[in-house]
């Protein structure tokens, strides 16, 4: 083998001829031979060609751009005669300078028709990349290497690509091609025949290209569809982000195409059935569910029911008794909760549901162990202007009106009564409907104005306490639950403007009583008549002394004359 190698520079002659099996076969230099692998040593490859003497190539001969041998014993492949015996009886072939000439002559033709080839990619050089086609090197610029370079462009060495040749010189050795070239006609081709057949309803796969909050644009192959994030899911979707990221594999549905502005609406969620179909049987009205808290807004919360499936609890279907002002209250998103279903809307895909009746009314319970007229015992929960709040039991308070706090007058509630207090009272009224509970505390005790006429009859004098002074007149304190007012008129016989700053509350006053209205609760009082009929009785009294010590003068001058004249 070394004389091969020795001899392979010597003048060869340029053919010979053998006899082989009773025929003259003749080889020549140059010419290009079918041969069969015998056998692959590291550094020699021996094949047989069809003569008495072996082909022998260097087994770089037969090496890729990785090194990697790719002939094995018993592969078939072309060989160029390059020099014919040597004295060791070999014949030196090339594989490697065929296949370049082979590669020269499909690089200028692929020029011509503008066919792609396959290049593998080998290193990274100035400019570019250094790609192999089929044992030929050639130049590619990294403008012509990609579309939208990627972050790491050096990730396509040791694959291959489809190129364009974009020029070749075989003198200079030089050859310079575009996968970018490729990828634009492929892109457009591949567009183009994608929008000829494309109809609505086909179920297509493309690559997830850009994510935005109203959506993700996917790449068909050549042309971009929107899929709205409305048709992410039948179920409600934050942010398409959570569902994908770009370089995603997708499928997806054409659900509207228009040819004209070659626009198209994709969808996944109508891969599978619309759950809104179904609804309506597997939630019927006063059916108890589960579901997971999904939104909070002022007027409710929404609830899942299933993926694609939600229904609300109204804000006043959140608690029986509890004032709630928003949602947030009493709910947080994700919490799981039990719900009655209230109606089922399939129509606008509404579900309405209950949160509250899942637990019994507390006003049933109400009715039936509390009635009208029972004495009640519990604390003060709430003291307002207008009377106070009682909690009568667990989410059902009790209200008794400032009026009916006392028989008598109350300025405000927060004088007899403070949060915690244990108070009893009267059940005035239970309107079950309205969800009202009214309470008394004077009706604990009789009413003093059933009595009044009896103990205040009209022309009887009265002392009491002023209680109230207003322009029109003096509220007089009779006795607890018990007023009567003195004009403004009934004062005074002199003329008088208001009687503000003539009184004091707590003065006590002396009064007639001139008038009485029970139904009403009104009695008339007058100091004025009072003081008329006192000094009117003062002047009967004086004048019936007045008669009397008349005639006794008169008598004691008669006696005295006549005892003048006895004398």
């Amino acid at each position: 083998m070394e004389n091969v190698i020795e001899n392979q520079n010597q003048a060869p002659e340029e053919s010979f001829e053998e006899l082989l099996a009773g025929e003259i076969k003749t080889i020549s230099r140059g010419e290009v031979l079918t041969g069969k692998v015998l056998r692959v040593d590291p550094e020699w490859v021996f094949i047989d060609i069809g003569y008495k003497s072996e082909g022998v190539a260097p087994t770089t001969e037969f090496t890729g751009p990785n090194g990697e041998v790719k002939v094995k014993p018993g592969d078939e492949v072309e060989i160029l005669i390059e020099n014919l015996r040597t004295p060791d009886g070999m014949v030196r072939v090339a594989y490697k300078k065929l296949q370049r000439r082979r590669a020269w002559n499909k690089i200028e033709q692929a020029q011509k028709n503008k066919t792609p080839l396959e290049a593998y990619v080998l290193e990274r050089i100035k400019g570019g990349f250094a790609v192999d086609i089929e044992g030929l090197k050639a130049f590619l610029p990294f403008s012509q290497a990609f579309l939208k370079p990627p972050k790491n462009p050096e990730e396509i060495i040791g694959t291959t690509l489809k190129v364009e040749v974009v020029s070749v010189d075989r003198k200079k050795n030089n050859v310079v091609v575009s996968h970018r070239n490729y990828l634009e006609k492929e892109s457009e081709r591949r567009k183009k025949e994608l929008l000829e057949n494309l109809e609505e309803g086909q179920v297509l796969e493309g690559t997830v290209k850009s994510i935005t909050d109203y959506g993700v644009f996917v790449d068909l192959g050549g042309v971009d569809g929107l899929l709205h994030v409305s048709d992410i899911s039948w179920g409600r979707v934050k942010h398409p982000s959570n569902y994908f990221k770009v370089g995603d594999k997708i499928k997806v549905k054409v659900i509207k195409y228009d040819r004209e502005k070659e626009k198209i609406a994709l969808g996944i969620k109508q891969l599978t059935p619309d759950p809104w179909e179904t609804v309506a049987e597997k939630y019927p009205e006063g059916k108890r569910i589960e579901g997971k808290v999904v939104s909070l807004t002022n007027f409710g919360a929404f609830v899942e029911l299933e993926p694609g499936v939600e229904g609300l609890i109204h804000i006043s279907e959140l608690s029986w008794t509890k004032r709630i002002k928003h949602p947030r209250d009493i709910l947080e998103v994700g919490d799981k909760v039990e719900v009655v279903v209230l109606g089922v809307d399939s129509e606008n895909r509404r579900v309405s549901l209950s949160l509250k009746q899942v637990e019994p009314n507390p006003w049933d319970v109400l009715v039936e162990q509390f009635s009208e007229g029972m004495v009640i015992e519990a604390p003060v929960k709430t003291v307002t202007d207008f009377g106070v709040f009682v909690e009568v039991m667990e989410g059902i308070d009790g209200f008794i009106h400032v009026s009916d706090l006392s028989w008598g007058r109350i300025k405000h509630p927060s004088e007899a009564y403070k949060p915690g207090d244990m108070i009893q009272a009267v059940i005035l009224k239970i309107d079950r409907e309205k969800e009202k509970l009214a309470l008394g505390v004077k009706q604990l005790t009789p009413d003093p104005w059933e009595s009044v006429p009896e103990k205040y009859p009209v022309g009887s004098v009265v002392t009491g306490k002023v209680s109230n002074v207003t322009d029109f007149g003096v509220f007089v304190e009779l006795e607890e639950g018990v007023e009567g007012l003195v004009h403004v008129s009934e004062i005074s016989d002199k003329k008088v403007k208001t009687p503000v700053g003539m009184f004091e509350p707590g003065q006590e006053v002396k009064a007639k009583v001139v008038k009485i209205e029970p139904e009403s609760r009104r009695i008339g009082l007058s100091i004025k008549k009072l003081k008329e009929d006192e000094e009117k009785k003062e002047y009967q009294e004086f004048s019936k002394g007045s008669q009397k010590g008349s005639i006794t003068l008169g008598a004691i001058l008669k006696e005295t004359l006549n005892s003048g004249k006895t004398k």
